[in-house]
């Protein structure tokens, strides 16, 4: 299992050009987007009195966790091809283990590209003591790896490279748009609201915004409760895709 982990590291760190890209795509977004809509997009509510640079900078470390996470799984599809997949699913290993071990690679990749956007928390007011760096790298894994899982439940079902980026553009977006990332849920019509609620990306991403600030009680965002119940949904959502993802490979294995 650990080999396979390793693997997923050692891989995607030789092709630099994914290293960039996963880091450098954001950075554009929050630089060009909420330097536009700063003047005229005033984030309210229960975001207070913040910048709406501030308010779109979790949204930009998920992003990075998104894309870093979803398409480390794509060595699914390169290891099928290659033959390398059909080695691993005749070794007397279980499945679950086989998941779990790209599951791993795939968060730790997620996470070291996250720590670094991180560094740049200060820049938005944000103060990171223990207790908000303890809880924020915390949510942070559990959005890696329940975001992983599902990039190995498509993935474990395509044949080629083509149709995983083809699947995985139209659903990366919307995903990340519609978790508020973007703009708040507050003031949107009904049934954009409701879509949002039904998005798990919606909670993983109000609990990693809410463990920011634990230590900037002057900009605090949310209550306790509301943490607790969105890092719930976040590990339920972990447990599912994984569970979907082993099941996926077994049931490609047979």
């Amino acid at each position: 299992m650990a080999t396979i982990w390793w693997r997923e590291i050692i891989r995607f760190y030789r092709q630099r050009s994914r290293l960039f890209s996963a880091i450098a795509q954001p950075l554009v977004f929050w630089l060009l987007i909420g330097s536009g809509l700063s003047a005229s997009f005033q984030p309210s509510g229960e975001t207070g009195e913040m910048s709406y640079i501030a308010y779109f900078y979790p949204g930009i470390v998920v992003l990075v966790l998104l894309f870093t996470s979803i398409f480390a799984t794509i060595s699914v599809v390169n290891d099928r091809r290659e033959g390398f997949l059909q080695g691993v699913l005749v070794a007397p290993v279980p499945r679950w283990q086989v998941v779990l071990a790209q599951a791993l690679g795939g968060t730790t990749l997620a996470l070291l590209q996250g720590v670094l956007l991180l560094l740049l928390a200060p820049i938005t007011g944000i103060r990171l003591g223990a207790a908000s760096l303890f809880a924020t790298l915390g949510v942070m894994t559990l959005l890696a790896f329940g975001l992983t899982n599902l990039g190995l439940l498509i993935a474990w079902r395509m044949e080629s490279t083509q149709g995983f980026h083809a699947i995985m553009n139209l659903l990366l977006i919307p995903i990340w748009l519609l978790s508020g990332a973007f703009f708040p849920s507050t003031g949107v019509p009904g049934w954009l609201e409701w879509t949002m609620r039904f998005n798990p990306l919606t909670y993983g991403l109000a609990a990693f915004r809410q463990s920011l600030y634990l230590d900037t009680p002057a900009k605090a965002i949310g209550e306790g409760s509301a943490w607790t119940l969105s890092l719930l949904i976040t590990g339920l959502f972990c447990v599912l895709t994984y569970l979907g993802a082993t099941l996926t490979a077994s049931a490609q294995a047979n």
